[in-house]
């Protein structure tokens, strides 16, 4: 379990990690801060030269990065090489976000997925989000992850797709479908962090004030959920993409240094 970014950051300044980034498009003032940055503090490496997006993906292609950055290049252009047949690094199947957030009251890091990649999930596609993610999870040393998949009530209601969804997914995991892993669902977020609230409202969990990650049903509920805890709970985000041969940092235009430079740890410390 690891409890803050300080954690992420201690495990590659130990020489944990992976270490070359390749920064696709043009090295704008935040990406390039951030790398070097990361060079200064983890030794990493990286090249960036306003490289196009083919160019930037045929060099992770060929095992000279382990992780591949947007710079100042538009974000469509760079996922249509990534994803490109012929020379991309696409493993095939759903591509999907997954962001990591450092809140002051909740006493680990908390993920979420997807705030910002797939729109409106069905449910076979949410299996895909959950297995990139628990793989992601799982490459970082969480061995059993517990997770929530969100609703705004504890029963399936027909009213509510995701409830259902959210059910069946339940009983995927616990057929082991996902590998080892906790998962409860249909459940609130109240539920999810706090056990005072599920023990008022006499709910039986096994993840209460243990959740590792969150499965929203959308990215809407994901994007509000992460911005909320940015702008009013004061918590600190790092995020990268999944489901292509390596992490991808996809930060968006009013990303901070600090949140690349972090995004940079994250997706470095995965064992990919």
């Amino acid at each position: 379990m690891i409890k803050n970014f300080a954690e992420v950051e201690g495990k590659l300044a130990a020489g944990a990690g992976a270490r070359k980034v390749v920064l696709a498009g043009e090295a704008d003032g935040h990406s390039m801060a951030a790398l070097e940055e990361a060079r200064a503090k983890w030794g990493i490496e990286f090249l960036a030269g306003d490289l196009s997006a083919a160019e930037a993906v045929s060099l992770i292609k060929e095992g000279r990065g382990d992780v591949l950055m947007k710079g100042g290049i538009a974000t469509g252009d760079l996922l249509k090489a990534v994803v490109n047949r012929e020379n991309g690094i696409g493993l095939g199947g759903l591509m999907s976000h997954i962001a990591a957030f450092e809140c002051p009251n909740y006493h680990k890091l908390l993920f979420i997925t997807d705030g910002g990649m797939v729109p409106n999930p069905d449910l076979e596609q949410k299996a895909q989000i959950l297995t990139n993610a628990l793989r992601f999870m799982r490459s970082l040393g969480y061995n059993n992850p517990k997770v929530a998949a969100l609703a705004a009530a504890e029963s399936v209601n027909p009213k509510m797709p995701e409830t259902a969804e959210a059910a069946e997914l339940m009983r995927r995991a616990a057929a082991g479908e996902f590998g080892a892993c906790t998962l409860e669902g249909p459940i609130s977020f109240d539920l999810a962090i706090s056990p005072e609230s599920a023990a008022l409202k006499g709910y039986e969990s096994q993840i209460s004030g243990k959740t590792d990650l969150m499965l929203t049903p959308n990215i809407a509920a994901g994007n509000i959920l992460g911005k909320t805890l940015i702008y009013l709970a004061n918590s600190t985000m790092a995020g990268c993409i999944l489901g292509a041969k390596v992490p991808i940092i996809l930060t968006s235009r009013g990303a901070t240094t600090q949140e690349k430079l972090l995004s940079l740890a994250l997706a470095l410390t995965a064992k990919n």
